[in-house]
């Protein structure tokens, strides 16, 4: 092989390797860039109500994504908000709010049972209910500034949460994901607001059907 064609062949290949390194550059910054949006959020979004995880595992890759907590809070009656949201530059949101109620489980389950296929676990007195894109999780609570026998049926905390626009997952493991999601909210909103009765929370919820 002559000079000139051993030096020409060594161009191909630095220029060869030059364009796999620009693309490699490139994909890696598209990935920093464009897809970790959620990754940037606090370990703890939600003034530390949930787990990020929890809600990367609902919502697709963003470029950029923002969550807020908030505890609205009457003290002397023992009304109280908590709202929180996780949501991508996308348009994804996972979001759900919790507030106190006064329902049995039956009367509870019963606002559900015509919105569709109801899936259902426990814990003790803890219960979940997941739809297709929602939850809701209900908790014994007395609130502050409330006596447990002003209920007419049993005070509690009840959450609702959901997703809006596209998810990372669907059917049961989106279902799962949104029971995690509310359950967390359920037992950060009940230290934090002050229900009135001690209570030790479980790690996680039973895990639904289909997803153990």
């Amino acid at each position: 092989m002559s000079r000139q064609m051993q030096a020409q062949r060594k161009k191909r290949v630095l220029v060869v390797g030059a364009s796999c390194l620009l693309v490699a550059a490139a994909l890696l910054g598209y990935v920093e860039i464009f897809t970790q949006g959620l990754d940037r959020l606090p370990a703890r979004p939600c003034s530390g109500a949930v787990d990020r995880e929890t809600a990367a595992r609902a919502l697709p890759a963003a470029r950029s994504a923002e969550e807020r907590g908030r505890l609205r809070q009457d003290r002397t009656d023992g009304d109280f908000l908590f709202s929180c949201y996780v949501r991508t530059s996308g348009g994804s949101v996972i979001s759900g709010e919790v507030q106190p109620g006064d329902a049995s489980t039956r009367t509870w389950r019963a606002a559900y049972a015509s919105d569709g296929r109801l899936s259902e676990v426990a814990a003790g007195d803890i219960s979940a209910l997941t739809l297709e894109n929602s939850s809701a999780v209900r908790v014994p609570c007395t609130p502050p500034g409330r006596k447990p026998g002003e209920a007419q049926q049993t005070h509690v905390l009840t959450v609702d949460a959901r997703t809006i626009g596209e998810t990372r997952v669907h059917g049961d493991e989106l279902r799962q994901v949104l029971a995690d999601f509310a359950y967390q909210l359920a037992r950060h909103t009940y230290r934090t607001a002050g229900c009135q009765e001690a209570r030790t929370f479980p790690e996680e919820l039973p895990r639904l059907p289909g997803t153990e």
